[in-house]
C-alpha cells in the first residue's frame, strides 16, 4: 500500500491519522468535562484539524525531505548525462513518485559506476600488458642489432667468416623493427579514426591475384600452392578501400604460408550473398587449438611464441586485419581444427551496378 506513495499522499495519510487521533482526544475531553457540544462541532474540529495538519506536514515534506531528495535525484541524473548545473534546484512536483524514482536512479547509477570501475580496471590491465608486449617486441631486435654491431666493432668486421653474416642478421632485425613500428602506427591510426578509407569499386579476384604474385616466392619456398576455390573463377566487384583490403589478404595469406604444411595449399573462395560477398581464406596447415581462437586477434598474441618469432612478423597482423574490417563495418570469424587447417571468413559489400 505504501510502496509507491507520493509526497502529497504521505501528507494526506499522516494528516488523516493525526486528525482522527486529535478528534478522538477532543471528544474525550469534551465528554469528560461535560462540555456542551454536538456532532457538528466534532465535524468542524475534525475538518479543521485535517486541513491544518495536512498543510503543515506537506510543507515539512517539501522543505526538509522532498526537496533534498529531489535535488539528489536531479544531480545523479544530470551527472549521468554530463550536465552539472550548480545552484539550480528542480521544480517540486508533490504528485510525482519521487521516492521510488530516487531509489531506481541511485541503484542504476551505482550499477553504472561499478561497471565503469570494472572497465577501467580491465583497461589498466590491458594497458600494462600492451606496454610490456611493445617493449618486448622492440627489445628483441634492438638487442640483436646491438650484439651484432658490437661484435663487428670489436674486431669482427675484419673477420671475413662472420662480417657479412652478422651484417645480414643485423639488417634482418632492422627490417623486423621497422615492421613492428609501421604496424603499430597503422593500428594507432585505425583505433583513433585518423586513417581515412578511400572507398572505391574494384574486382576482388584481381586484387587477390596481385597478392598471390607478391607472395609467390614465399609460397614456392614452402612448397605451398595458392589457388582459388571452385566457383571463384569469375571476379566480383566490391566497394571498399582497396589498399586496406590488400593488407587484409596479405596478412591472411602470408600467415597461411607461414604456418602451413610443406606441400600444402591455401585457397581463397567467394560466395555470393545478394548484396554481400562472403570471402574465405583457408589452408590445410597445422591448425589452431580452440582455446587460442578468442585471443587470435589480440595485439601481439602468438599461439606458438617461439615459432612465430622465428617466422618473423610483428605479431600485429591479425589485429590489423580485424581493425581494417571493423572500419568497413564488417566482422571476421575464424574456425580451425588442429592438424586439419584454418579458415578465416569475412563479408564485403558488393558494388551497386
Amino acid at each position: 500500500m505504501f510502496k509507491n506513495v507520493t509526497p502529497r499522499q504521505i501528507a494526506i495519510y499522516t494528516a488523516l491519522i493525526v486528525s482522527v487521533v486529535e478528534s478522538l482526544l477532543l471528544m474525550f475531553i469534551i465528554q469528560f468535562f461535560d462540555f456542551d457540544s454536538n456532532w457538528v462541532n466534532y465535524l468542524f474540529l475534525f475538518i479543521g484539524s485535517l486541513i491544518f495538519t495536512y498543510i503543515i506536514i506537506l510543507l515539512v515534506v517539501q522543505k526538509f525531505i522532498f526537496r533534498k531528495i529531489k535535488l539528489i535525484y536531479k544531480n545523479i541524473r544530470d551527472f549521468r548525462v554530463g550536465k552539472i548545473k550548480k545552484g539550480i534546484e528542480p521544480e517540486i512536483d508533490v504528485d510525482s513518485n519521487v521516492f521510488e524514482n530516487v531509489e531506481f536512479e541511485v541503484k542504476e547509477w551505482t550499477a553504472q559506476k561499478q561497471k565503469e570501475i570494472e572497465e577501467l580496471r580491465l583497461l589498466e590491465n590491458y594497458r600494462r600488458e600492451y606496454i610490456g608486449n611493445v617493449a618486448h617486441e622492440l627489445r628483441t631486435p634492438v638487442f640483436n642489432i646491438q650484439g651484432y654491431v658490437h661484435t663487428l666493432l670489436d674486431g669482427g668486421l675484419q673477420d671475413e667468416n662472420i662480417n657479412e653474416v652478422y651484417l645480414n642478421k643485423a639488417a634482418l632485425n632492422v627490417e623486423r623493427l621497422i615492421t613492428v613500428i609501421e604496424d603499430l602506427d597503422v593500428i594507432s591510426k585505425l583505433e583513433s579514426g585518423k586513417m581515412i578509407l578511400e572507398m572505391q569499386n574494384f574486382d576482388i579476384r584481381q586484387l587477390v591475384e596481385e597478392v598471390f604474385m607478391e607472395l609467390e616466392m614465399k609460397a614456392i619456398n614452402k612448397d605451398i600452392n595458392l589457388n582459388f576455390k571452385e566457383g571463384a573463377g569469375s571476379g566480383y566487384i566490391v566497394t571498399a578501400d582497396r589498399e586496406s583490403i590488400r593488407t587484409v589478404f596479405n596478412n591472411l595469406i602470408s600467415n597461411s604460408i607461414k604456418y602451413g604444411k610443406t606441400g600444402g595449399k591455401t585457397n581463397v573462395g567467394f560466395y555470393d550473398m545478394e548484396g554481400y560477398l562472403l570471402v574465405e581464406v583457408s589452408d590445410n596447415g597445422i591448425g589452431i587449438e580452440q582455446k587460442h581462437l578468442r585471443h587470435l586477434f589480440d595485439r601481439f598474441y602468438r599461439v606458438d611464441k617461439s615459432r612465430s618469432r622465428k617466422e618473423g612478423g610483428s605479431g600485429l597482423g591479425l589485429s590489423i586485419v580485424k581493425h581494417v574490417l571493423e572500419a568497413h563495418n564488417e566482422p571476421i570469424n575464424v574456425r580451425s581444427t588442429p592438424g586439419v587447417g584454418t579458415t578465416f571468413g569475412f563479408t564485403m559489400r558488393k558494388a551497386k551496378m
